[in-house]
């Protein structure tokens, strides 16, 4: 119940406009042959930021982007776009936390300030 909670507050202060931020992005992805690779992790990040209470970001286990191509994709990601995304989910995340009940949402704010660094390699999983 207080997953459920938490994300509905999370949903209505600013996870709806957060989720649809990363759809679009992922759109844009998928219209380019450039981008095609991020789309699905755009997607991912976006089905995590509408709901993110009851979730986890946990790195892949096997596949072709755990490898060396993994890797190649993630740094142009984080040069192209993850290092301000990243930055913006920080600052967030630091306002959110000077109160209490603002600490939990930081908590998420943070964990997508990492997957934004490095989107590639990376599920999204629940949580029991």
């Amino acid at each position: 119940m207080i997953r459920f909670v938490l994300n509905v507050l999370w949903f209505i202060w600013g996870g709806f406009f957060l989720g649809l931020g990363w759809l679009l992005a992922g759109v844009i992805l998928a219209i380019t042959v450039v981008g095609l690779p991020y789309a699905g992790a755009a997607f991912r990040i976006a089905g995590f930021s509408f709901w993110p209470f009851g979730k986890e970001i946990v790195r892949r286990e096997a596949g072709l982007a755990t490898g060396p191509l993994g890797v190649v994709l993630n740094v142009i990601w984080f040069i192209l776009a993850g290092w301000w995304l990243a930055l913006g989910h920080l600052l967030v995340a630091v306002t959110e936390a000077i109160s209490i009940i603002g600490i939990p949402f930081a908590i998420k704010d943070l964990q997508l300030a990492q997957i934004a660094l490095a989107p590639i390699g990376r599920d999204v999983v629940r949580v029991r």
